[in-house]
């Protein structure tokens, strides 16, 4: 069985032992580089399965490496580790070809599962999604995206498009508190004119599908002042 490995672009060295640590402790395989350019070098010789990559590097920073890989058509999956959060940082992040934007500081287990996201879909696949029957499976629920409704208790609910869409980008996003404006751009894109109502009332409208409860939701759950975070294991 081949070891996955990890690029770890980091210049401060505390957090960059501490993070190979944490990875390799999981079984991975980890390479550090301490700049951008080590990394970017590292990226394009030594053929990583995933990059985590740091944004205020010497040498090289992460937007000019991140754009430098995808230039050079390597489609490894990037994860930026950042303190940088604001909403420009990340649109840029995604725009120049990042799979994730994750904030600093955060916990080792948010990382973990956001590298197996990354990861899955890399593979082909949407976290959940067995293969051969195109389904997704978490907690009581069943999504069926060919027939486009889910299933809870056997008891099968019909989606819409856009329904499917949104739940579709949380499983593919578990654990993260995602903004309102970031779904509006994922699901609706720039061609369509929605409000950030659209996303509360399809919300409203997936949790009487998935939840047992609706009013006290274990997946779909409210981030106050943020938005929304989906949860796999209830």
């Amino acid at each position: 069985m081949t070891t996955t490995r990890i690029l770890l672009i980091e210049d401060e060295d505390p957090l960059r032992m501490a993070l190979g640590d944490a990875l390799r402790s999981e079984g991975f395989d980890v390479l550090e580089a301490a700049d951008g350019e080590a990394g970017f070098t590292a990226a394009t010789t030594r053929d990583p399965d995933l990059i985590l990559l740091d944004l205020m590097m010497p040498k090289r920073d992460g937007f000019s490496v991140l754009k430098g890989l995808r230039e050079d058509r390597l489609v490894t999956p990037v994860i930026i580790l950042s303190a940088r959060g604001e909403e420009w940082d990340r649109i840029q992040g995604f725009e120049y070809g990042a799979d994730d934007y994750l904030v600093k500081p955060f916990s080792t287990r948010e990382l973990l599962l956001r590298i197996q996201v990354a990861l899955r879909r890399a593979d082909g696949g949407t976290p959940g999604v067995t293969q051969s029957d195109g389904k997704a499976r978490f907690g009581a629920v069943v999504v069926d995206f060919a027939g486009y409704c889910v299933e809870r208790d056997g008891v099968r609910f019909g989606l819409s498009r856009k329904e499917l869409e949104l739940l579709r980008y949380f499983l593919e996003n578990p654990g993260q508190a995602l903004d309102r404006a970031r779904l509006l751009d994922a699901v609706w894109g720039e061609d369509e004119f929605p409000t950030t109502r659209t996303i509360d009332t399809h919300v409203l409208k997936l949790r009487k599908k998935i939840e047992l409860n609706p009013e006290e939701p274990r997946h779909l759950c409210t981030v106050h002042g943020v938005g929304y975070r989906f949860e796999l294991e209830a």
